[in-house]
């Protein structure tokens, strides 16, 4: 993956609330397996680590079906992003996934 493709699917992550900033890590929640590894892509392309990856609990989506929600936490320190200000400007503190939000 090319890092403007990249850093736009970051973006979109942000805008969507399954990719937030806490302390010096970015905190993404999902509950596709998949997209986790999207993500590890994403953060590859764009010179960051991939630090952890915890199943957190499970959560109903709809009224019959249970899923596993993922979170990862990584690392990105690179100058050449914007990310951060990107995130200032349109993130959030809490994932979608979060009951308090």
């Amino acid at each position: 993956m090319l890092p403007p493709q990249a850093q736009k699917k970051m973006k979109s992550w942000i805008r969507s609330r399954h990719l937030i900033r806490s302390g010096n890590f970015f905190i993404f929640e999902t509950v596709e397996y998949s997209t986790v590894e999207k993500f590890q892509d994403c953060l590859k392309a764009l010179g960051g680590t991939l630090i952890s990856v915890k199943p957190m609990k499970k959560i109903w989506i709809g009224d019959h079906r249970r899923v596993v929600l993922y979170q990862a936490k990584a690392s990105l320190h690179t100058p050449h992003h914007d990310l951060q200000q990107y995130w200032i400007k349109y993130g959030s503190f809490h994932t979608r996934f979060d009951e308090r939000a």
